[in-house]
């Protein structure tokens, strides 16, 4: 799988807690139920949910769809601490990965003999931790690989400029098994529906499956969290039936735009999956989730076959596209191809021939 890491990192750590409570059968994704208020209290303290006045209620896919804190709280709580910062280990959080870099940091968590609810509440939507992003990257790769933490790398081989020849390859190296395989193909799931129907929706491709993990977190200096200073995170993945990709994004203190993961960092990684589908030769994907648009979403079609049309009948059933075309004659050639599925508007070429 390859990795792609981009700018600093920030939690998506609503994965980890995901597939922990899947994993440890504390949830039903598409019958357990949850009502966002907004808010909810823990020992004493409010939490408050990202969207203000909450999402109302939801299935716990619509809880991970929409990013809902509260209902992330839940899930951190029936987890309890134990078994919550049992998977934070086993998925290699609070130690150094060892990968080939100097200053390598283990990053800071909660010792969990010394917390109460309240802790174990913010843990679990990612508040009051501090990971890398290659920590990051290799602990969300497990959740959707089937379950199994590697080592990470920054190369995969050394090689001869001249001959090609491998002067030194890393072979990969299995850390242990965090999940089954199993929780992992519903990790993958909600990722993608989160993609498709949720907070990540600007990171869709259509037909290319992408799965994905929005984040925005508050900094903090002198143990006070800044106003109107965040930084916004996107974890994406591709395709989602079977990962060949993984890209983490993040933004800090983006200017002159509302500063969600969602809004500025999933249009990057979108980017960068994007170019990747040429160089991993990564084909078009079926049973994809169907996107919910929203306004000023791009809409998307698949292209119909015209090969053998008239130029008349072809630019009939081409209606939702542009059209350019050479020659004389009938369709014999289109590009792209007859099911592709791209955005309203987009130019087909035909080639004519008589």
């Amino acid at each position: 799988m390859l990795i792609l890491l981009c700018a600093k990192m920030v939690g998506t750590f609503k994965i980890i807690t995901l597939a922990a409570s899947l994993e440890e059968k504390v949830v039903d994704l598409e019958n357990d139920t949850h009502t966002d208020t907004g808010v909810i209290t823990v020992e004493g303290a409010k939490i408050h949910c990202w969207k203000h006045g909450g999402h109302g209620f939801e299935t716990y896919l619509e809880v991970v769809e929409n990013s809902c804190n509260t209902g992330f709280v839940n899930l951190g709580l029936r987890l309890g601490k134990e078994k919550l910062f049992s998977y934070i280990d086993k998925f290699g959080f609070g130690k150094k990965t060892g990968i080939e870099l100097s200053g390598e940091s283990s990053g800071i968590l909660f010792d969990v003999d010394a917390i109460g609810d309240l802790e174990t509440a913010t843990t679990a939507f990612g508040q009051g931790v501090s990971v890398t992003a290659i920590q990051q990257v290799t602990a969300v790769s497990a959740a959707i690989n089937g379950g199994i933490l590697y080592k990470p790398y920054i190369v995969q081989s050394l090689n001869d400029p001249e001959t090609n020849q491998v002067i030194e390859a890393h072979e990969e190296t299995i850390v242990r098994k965090v999940i089954s395989e199993d929780t992992s193909e519903k990790v993958r799931y909600a990722l993608e529906s989160v993609v498709a129907r949720g907070t990540g929706h600007n990171a869709y491709l259509a037909g290319y499956r992408v799965g994905g993990k929005t984040g925005t977190a508050q900094k903090a200096v002198n143990g006070s969290y800044l106003q109107g200073n965040y930084i916004t995170s996107f974890i994406g993945f591709m395709p989602a039936n079977d990962p060949k990709i993984v890209v983490y994004v993040a933004v800090d203190n983006a200017k002159g735009v509302s500063q969600y993961g969602g809004t500025v960092a999933a249009p990057i990684a979108r980017n960068f999956l994007q170019s990747a589908i040429p160089i991993l030769k990564i084909k078009q994907q079926e049973g994809e989730i169907e996107k919910e648009f929203v306004y000023l979403d791009k809409t998307y079609s698949a292209v119909p076959d015209t090969t053998g049309m008239t130029l008349k009948e072809a630019m009939k059933a081409l209606k939702n596209f542009k059209v350019e075309y050479e020659g004389k004659g009938n369709v014999s050639y289109q590009s792209p191809k007859a099911g592709t599925k791209i955005a309203d508007g987009e130019t087909i070429r035909l080639y004519l021939q008589e």
